[in-house]
């Protein structure tokens, strides 16, 4: 449908917006082709044309047209908006608005605001040396790729949680809105509180297709796709044409009464005081049809390219062999007259350049998109009222995650103000009290936009636990929430972490590069807290056992990621108070919720963790300093335990055997010290685990991660690690370690095997462990429970 707009915008606005629309899209061509002969003030020669012709063309001009209009809107409201693009192949689009508006020439002053400046911003396109085709953390006013699509609707939502008056204007492609994960996005409403949230705005853009085809909504009748869009909560209004004059008016009325309706249910929701309304609102939203690759070329060598996926990259290829293209590439690129648009120094002419906000109100400049800019440091409460009191190690049981649960209530009632915002948020599927954090339930509860029924447990609209059964929008919402300023926790089960480990991988990616521009101000780190692991999902069974989060993390930027594995929850405790006090970080904490023997006080634990590893003297049989027969190490709590069991079999029958006992806590300590920033150097290295002696290793993973973290270090052939080795079942938590080969049986036969003498006694505790392994496994079939001694097992300390 077409909408009225006012009169001045008919006569005035259209113009100029029109001319801005035009030099947007003539740097995006410029972009995509040229290297030199920026205006076009000489013919154009196969010589101006780059050597290799890469970007998209396709969705770029209706990113700009959407721009252009939001940037008229900024300046008659006076709001603050955040631009998501969800087409990630509109990069050139942005960058050239970026460019317009000057943000660009402020942050990147060698690619100033001339002809000159202009041409560097073309050859530095998708070119060695220069900036990527995406939308990526190198373009001014970003805080979202696009490359991996889905999550822009969800990016959009998290930056738009507690922060009241900023409107996120989130476009959404159609290919995209394929995927999952935008598939689940669409439900913000029943989050979305008005009273002390922004907004987001979503445009739907329909340009047909994708890459090779054409999309199910781009086929899909306006009736359809707007009954769909109103059962989630939008009230869409729809914008289409292939005439300029006739969408421009349409799409800037459709804005503007978008933002209207917005500040209407925001002005309404702040005016009642009080607890807010559990309503869940309509929001508006818009829905934009206009052709894939609107104004390039019609026909090309006789097939329609215009409103077709040809459109999609570059419409016109082999310039170098086709003069036919190379003049078609000039008409068009002169079709936007740059003589019109720019001076003759290759400036954005006086009339054009008022058009763009002043100062932060423009998108490319909005301290939104460069949340460090806002950021302020948690008033993180003092851990040791938290602490789990101990007498001796491997005493006490206690459930790893609880006094976690405990700081970060209180960490809530210490940002939430009066309007029910604030600046922290716990992101968790439908688990928060089953991973034993619901401590947060004291102060506040989970949120939902929805009247309240008798049966309902802390559920409420001013909640500010964020529980949804998506990974990827729990991930995803934190991810906006810290890339404009915030901090938080996403929690999960380990196993289904998995289902947004890919996300993670774009989020270190977006990190690690922003950490080479000193433009971007640091953020706080992604904390990733797993918990109900793979070691005591014994009741759940084999879908729920999985440690791969581990391994999709490993490999990534040294400066990004770091992995904990706590023992015990004073070490957890320690951890999550380091990791967010942290920036710039992908954070992964991994205990288990379970009761679990202690082993460390606070003050133990902080030093420990600090170190990343040590030796534990009061569980080793060698003398500090001395070299061990054998070096028994894990890392991990059901690890740990284990180890502990086969360190006191061994000192109790094999008193001869000089054992070290080694935990570590920080996974990257075990790389070189110039493959991490966390890397023990080669004489921390040997001061744990000596210089030539067999090593032990019970890890919490895959066995396969610790032998990559070793590489490279002096005969690392001498590790020998057990852990998760994907077997597994509804079973017993210690069935579950003997099923996997890592019990305390297995481990002290290993350590036997590999020790470097053969003990008093080795043999008989050889058939001592085999004994119980098969008493074990007679026993937990006929009683359906773990051996008696197996089940209440404590450290009683070691002989003499």
């Amino acid at each position: 449908m077409s909408s009225e707009t006012s009169p001045e915008y008919a006569t005035e606005g259209l113009e100029l917006d029109l001319r801005w629309w035009a030099a947007a899209n003539y740097l995006t061509v410029g972009q995509i082709y040229l290297q030199s002969n920026p205006l076009l003030r000489e013919p154009l020669t196969v010589a101006d044309i780059k050597p290799r012709l890469l970007g998209h063309w396709g969705t770029s001009p209706g990113l700009s047209a959407i721009y252009t209009v939001l940037n008229r809107v900024i300046r008659e409201t006076d709001s603050d908006w955040l631009y998501v693009t969800g087409p990630g192949h509109g990069g050139p689009a942005l960058v050239a608005n970026a460019w317009l508006e000057g943000t660009y020439s402020e942050v990147y002053p060698h690619v100033g605001d001339d002809a000159e400046g202009m041409r560097r911003l073309f050859r530095q396109f998708s070119s060695p040396g220069g900036v990527p085709s995406h939308v990526s953390v190198q373009t001014p006013g970003s805080i979202h790729e696009g490359g991996e699509l889905g999550y822009a609707l969800i990016h959009a939502a998290g930056a738009a949680f507690d922060h009241p008056d900023l409107m996120v204007a989130c476009v959404i492609g159609d290919g995209e809105a394929e995927t999952g994960p935008l598939a689940a996005s669409w439900r913000l409403p029943y989050f979305l509180n008005p009273r002390r949230d922004g907004a987001v705005l979503p445009i739907l853009h329909l340009n047909g297709y994708k890459i090779a085809g054409p999309t199910e909504l781009g086929r899909t009748s306006d009736e359809d796709v707007g009954a769909f869009l109103r059962s989630q909560g939008w009230e869409p209004v729809f914008v289409e044409g292939d005439d300029p004059r006739q969408v421009f008016p349409a799409l800037h009325e459709a804005m503007r009464s978008g933002h209207a309706h917005i500040r209407e249910l925001q002005q309404s929701a702040r005016a009642r005081g009080g607890p807010s309304e559990a309503v869940r609102h309509s929001w508006p939203m818009v829905v934009l049809r206009t052709p894939k690759g609107w104004t390039g070329p019609k026909v090309v060598d006789g097939h329609q390219v215009e409103g077709t996926n040809l459109a999609h990259q570059v419409p016109l290829a082999g310039l170098a062999d086709n003069p036919e293209h190379l003049r078609m590439l000039e008409e068009w690129m002169r079709s936007y007259h740059p003589e019109e648009q720019f001076d003759g120094d290759g400036r954005l002419v006086p009339e054009l350049r008022a058009l763009a906000p002043a100062g932060d109100r423009r998108m490319s400049a909005t301290p939104y998109a460069n949340g460090g800019r806002l950021r302020e440091e948690l008033p993180l409460p003092d851990t040791a009222k938290y602490e789990v009191s101990l007498d001796a190690p491997g005493r006490v049981w206690f459930e790893n995650t609880k006094s976690s649960g405990e700081f970060l209530r209180d960490i809530y009632a210490a940002t939430t103000s009066s309007d029910g915002g604030g600046s922290f948020r716990l992101f968790c599927p439908d688990e928060t009290a089953s991973n034993r954090l619901q401590a947060v339930f004291e102060v506040t509860d989970r949120c939902l936009m929805t009247p309240p029924r008798p049966t309902d447990m802390q559920v409420g609209p001013d909640g500010r636990v964020m529980e949804v059964l998506s990974e990827h929008l729990c991930q995803g919402w934190l991810e906006g929430f810290t890339l404009t300023g915030r901090h938080g926790v996403f929690a999960t089960y380990e196993a289904f972490a998995m289902i947004s480990a890919s996300m993670a991988v774009q989020h270190t990616k977006w990190l690690q590069h922003a950490q080479t521009l000193p433009w971007r101000a640091s953020v706080s780190s992604l904390n990733v807290l797993l918990t109900s692991t793979c070691w005591r999902n014994d009741h759940n069974g084999f879908s729920h056992q999985g440690p791969g989060f581990i391994d999709a993390l490993l490999p990534l930027a040294p400066g990004v990621v770091r992995v904990w594995l706590p023992p015990d929850a004073n070490t957890a405790l320690s951890m999550m108070d380091h990791c967010l006090r942290s920036t710039d970080h992908v954070n992964l904490i991994v205990v288990d919720k379970q009761p679990h023997l202690q082993y460390l006080t606070l003050e133990q634990a902080n030093r420990h963790c600090a170190a990343g590893a040590g030796i534990w003297q009061w569980a080793s049989t060698a003398q500090a300093g001395e070299v061990p027969h054998v070096v028994l190490a894990c890392a991990g709590d059901v690890p740990t335990q284990e180890a502990l069991a086969a360190a006191e079999l061994l000192a109790e029958h094999v008193p001869d055997l000089k054992v070290r006992f080694v935990n570590v806590v920080d996974l990257m300590a075990l790389l070189p010290e110039n493959d991490h920033p966390h890397g023990y150097s080669e004489s921390q290295f040997e001061g744990l685990f000596t210089a030539d002696q067999h090593v032990v290793f019970a890890f919490h993973g895959y066995a396969r991660a610790v032998h990559q973290l070793i590489h490279g270090r002096s005969h690392p052939g001498r590790f020998h690690v057990r852990g998760f080795s994907e077997q597994g079942t509804t079973t017993t938590p210690f069935d579950m370690v003997v099923l996997n080969r890592m019990s305390r049986f297995h481990l002290a036969k290993e350590a036997l095997r590999r020790a470097s003498v053969r003990p008093a006694g080795w043999d008989r505790l050889l058939r001592l462990c085999d004994d119980r392994l098969a008493e074990h496994e007679v026993y937990v079939r006929e009683h359906l429970k773990d051996l008696p001694d197996i089940a209440t097992w404590t450290w009683s300390g070691l002989p003499g």
